[in-house]
């Protein structure tokens, strides 16, 4: 995907699908990405789930407009240690007129529950100010 933010890129995060309805994407937990514990750490976390939970948005608008976050809340439930892969899907819960809200679950390599990012974002037009 040649349009990834500059962060999107720096974190790694490789989309394997992307639709206004679902995506997907992985992360590897890297050692720069870990906390002291040599886990995924809780921002990296939270930023998967934000940069995944954007695109999905953004997917949407066909005005040439764009979304931003306005609201997200993360529940962690297991760590992702280093040197395993993250997998996150994110769906819309309520697509509006002026907000979207989505959830991201996100994964460990063993398929257990890491985390839950759910999110609100702005719909604005081309024209609008974010």
């Amino acid at each position: 995907m040649s349009d990834l933010p500059a962060f999107t890129k720096l974190l790694g995060v490789n989309f394997l699908h992307r639709s206004p309805e679902r995506s997907e994407a992985e992360l590897t937990v890297r050692e720069d990405l870990c906390n002291r514990r040599g886990v995924l750490h809780g921002g990296a976390v939270m930023a998967l789930g934000d940069t995944l939970g954007g695109m999905t948005a953004r997917s949407g608008p066909p005005d040439g407009g764009g979304t931003a976050s306005i609201e997200s809340k993360t529940n962690f439930f297991a760590a992702v240690p280093k040197g395993d892969t993250a997998h996150a899907v994110c769906i819309p819960l309520h697509r509006g007129r002026t907000t979207i809200v989505l959830e991201t679950r996100i994964t460990r390599g063993d398929g257990k529950l890491a985390a839950i990012v759910t999110q609100t974002q702005l719909i604005f037009g081309k024209d609008d100010e974010a």
